[in-house]
């Protein structure tokens, strides 16, 4: 059942019509979360914590932040912020995409834990709302928005999905205590057993031939998201039409 209670963070005035000036803002909250998750991982960013970091008392937070998930919120959207889209839509819709996919992984890699809190139901705070903006304009002037929204939803999952796996890779080989080099070097007798054996002629055709296994992760990144974007400009009146 829903939360009665729940009022979603952006409705709440950040400080009273009336009485003293506030101590602490949500922002000065919402950053020392963030440092703190940065650091320690965000289950680390406990109201105690916080408080122990700003100089304030942890019940007296609530006052700004009322729940964990409204601190989430702020959180998410905070990082949503660091992807800029100064001067979007530009009128190069492929410039201008690479570069929020590209805004986007930098900005998951720097906070690697926010893959584990991204939700799917978005909360509006006002730099997503600012992405929306920004980014649904690029391609507005060229497709109907239920389009628009299909083919962002196409570029999203990949960029989300390609961060994931990199994020969760790195996080593999950290606890292993190994490089991807040398988790690789150590998987070798193993992988040449399969191939010599004859009964995996795709996995044996990959290993032979495929070039992309041994690109950088940018390079990856980049060879993913060109496809993605080939598919978004097949579906361009313009590319249609043959103009």
């Amino acid at each position: 059942m829903a939360d009665a209670e729940y009022v979603n963070i952006w409705m709440r005035p950040e400080r009273p019509a009336r009485g003293p000036k506030p101590a602490y803002s949500r922002a000065q909250i919402t950053e020392a979360a963030i440092r703190i998750a940065d650091a320690e991982g965000v289950e680390a960013a406990t109201m105690r914590r916080i408080a122990a970091e700003i100089g304030a008392g942890a019940m007296s937070l609530y006052r700004y932040v009322p729940s964990r998930d409204n601190l989430v919120e702020l959180m998410a959207d905070r990082l949503m912020g660091e992807i800029d889209v100064t001067g979007m839509p530009s009128g190069d819709w492929r410039a201008d995409l690479t570069r929020y996919a590209d805004e986007w992984r930098a900005m998951w890699l720097r906070h690697p834990w926010i893959a584990g809190v991204q939700r799917s139901l978005p909360s509006f705070g006002p730099n997503q709302l600012l992405l929306i903006e920004r980014l649904m304009g690029v391609l507005d002037a060229f497709v109907p928005i239920d389009e628009n929204l299909g083919l962002m939803a196409m570029l999203n999952g990949y960029v989300e999905g390609s961060v994931r796996e990199e994020i969760s890779s790195a996080g593999e080989f950290r606890r292993s205590g190994l490089s991807e080099s040398e988790w690789m070097a150590r998987s070798g007798a193993y992988i040449d057993q399969l191939v010599k054996s004859g009964d995996y002629p795709m996995f044996t055709k990959i290993v032979t031939e495929a070039r992309q296994p041994h690109l950088s992760r940018d390079e990856q990144f980049r060879h993913g998201l060109g496809r993605v974007l080939d598919c978004i400009a097949a579906a361009l009146p313009a590319h249609r039409e043959g103009l």
